[in-house]
Parts: structure tokens; C-alpha cells; sequence
């Protein structure tokens, strides 16, 4: 290797090095500046919150579990919940999934409309679509699992698209060379390849709709989350210690048969 030819790629990676330690100096400007104009840096404000939170602590000790029988029912809505939100949004991201990936979708446009479609899904917060639909269809399970689902479509969705255009080329060329029709490449070639990368965004997806129908009970969508928001409007801060306990522990199982599902699965 010639001395011109050494000095020329020593002269590249330096450039890269300095590229990659400016745009690491911008971002890291731009999170300090964020982080400054919400008041994160004010140690007066952060301090003065401390005894009205040590006081609220102490006002929730000890955790009273005297109506924990009467938890049960809507715990068990909280699962139903997450589980029909999870199965809804499941069904509605797998085909808008395939019309969103640029290697499976029939042409540009329904491409770009499918896009469009899991971007406004996304864009909406679930707790947003939970007022929405408790206005529309009452109070209840129902608009919480319409919100979760319906907002989960647009993650999930996403996620199935990335991992659909990231699929190997061979075996759907191998498909096609055979005379397969589009729905047969879909199914002989592009499926086998997703299927376990779906099973696992299904799972997470599950988890994380199980700690946020938690929060849809607090806008009236029923669960456990209603009923803590009820003791908290009491002022009730022991039984709030209580339900946030049983929400942890059961929170804990969730995500420990998540894991065994996955491992499952691998």
C-alpha cells in the first residue's frame, strides 16, 4: 500500500471520527437544553417536592387490603382488557403490516396510504382514544380495549413492516422463480421469515397494553385503574398504596410469562 494511498484512508477515518463526535456534541447540547427548559436542573423546585412526597408515603402506610376481594373482578377486566386490545390490534396491523412494507405492498400508493394510516394511529394517545370512546360507547372494558387496540395498530404495524422489509431476498426469488402468485410469495416466502419476530412484537405489545389499561380504568374504561383512581379522589392513600402493590405484583407476572412465552418461542 502506497504512503498516498495509507494517509488517504487515515484521513477518511478521521473525518468520520470528527462527523460522528459533532453530531454526538449536537445531540448531546440539544438534551441539556430540553432537559433545562423543563426545569429538570432546578434543584429548589426538585427539593421543595420532597416533603409533600415523604408526606404522602407516610399517609399510605400501612397498605390497607381490607377491600382487596372486591379487586379481583376488575384485575381480571384489566387482563381481558390488555389481552382483547392486544388480539385487536394484532389482527388489524398484520395486513395493514404487509400493505406498509415497500417489498410486499401492490403499489406505491397503498403503500403510502398504509403508512399514513399506522403514522395517525400511532400519533393519538391511547388515554386521548379512551375519552373518545367513552364518550361514544359508554363506560366498561369496551373503550379501553378499543384504545389500546386501535393505538397498538400503528406500533405494531410499524414494527411488522421494518421486520417485513428486512427479510432475506432468496427465498422469495426462489418462490417467484416457481410461477408462485404475490399472496404465495407472501405466504411460502416472506412469512416464514416474520413469523417468530411478530410472536415476540405480539408479546411485548401484551405487556405493555396490560400496564396501560391501567391507566385507561382512570378515564372510566373500567379495571383496576378506576378503582384506584377512586380511592385517590377519597383521599384514600392506604388503599392507593394497596391497589399500586397488587398492580406491581401482578404487573410482574405479566411480564414473567411474557419472558417464558418468548423463550418459547425462540
Amino acid at each position: 500500500m502506497s504512503n498516498s494511498t495509507y494517509n488517504g484512508i487515515l484521513r477518511s477515518i478521521k473525518a468520520r471520527r470528527q462527523k460522528a463526535a459533532l453530531q454526538s456534541a449536537v445531540v448531546l447540547v440539544a438534551v441539556i437544553g430540553f432537559s433545562y427548559h423543563t426545569g429538570l436542573f432546578d434543584p429548589t423546585r426538585l427539593l421543595d417536592g420532597v416533603p409533600s412526597i415523604l408526606s404522602l408515603m407516610a399517609e399510605g402506610l400501612p397498605p390497607d387490603f381490607s377491600a382487596g376481594r372486591t379487586w379481583l373482578r376488575p384485575l381480571f377486566d384489566t387482563l381481558a382488557m390488555s389481552v382483547a386490545g392486544t388480539a385487536l390490534a394484532l389482527g388489524l396491523a398484520l395486513p395493514l403490516g404487509f400493505l406498509a412494507a415497500r417489498n410486499t405492498a401492490p403499489n406505491k400508493t397503498i403503500y403510502r396510504v398504509a403508512r399514513t394510516t399506522l403514522n395517525v394511529l400511532r400519533s393519538i394517545p391511547e388515554l386521548i382514544m379512551g375519552i373518545i370512546f367513552v364518550a361514544a360507547v359508554g363506560f366498561g372494558a369496551l373503550p379501553g380495549v378499543l384504545a389500546l387496540g386501535l393505538h397498538s395498530v400503528g406500533m405494531v404495524g410499524k414494527f411488522i413492516s421494518e421486520s417485513i422489509e428486512h427479510v432475506a431476498n432468496e427465498p422469495i426469488e426462489a418462490v417467484r422463480a416457481v410461477g408462485a402468485t404475490p399472496l404465495q410469495v407472501i405466504v411460502h416466502g416472506v412469512w416464514p421469515q416474520v413469523m417468530a419476530q411478530i410472536a415476540d412484537i405480539a408479546i411485548y405489545r401484551w405487556e405493555y397494553n396490560f400496564r396501560a389499561s391501567t391507566v385507561m380504568g382512570m378515564v372510566g374504561a373500567g379495571g383496576i385503574g378506576f378503582e384506584l383512581m377512586g380511592s385517590l379522589r377519597l383521599m384514600r392513600y392506604s388503599e392507593v398504596s394497596a391497589l399500586l402493590l397488587v398492580i406491581l405484583a401482578t404487573v410482574t407476572v405479566v411480564d414473567a410469562v411474557g419472558i417464558n412465552l418468548r423463550k418459547r418461542l425462540k
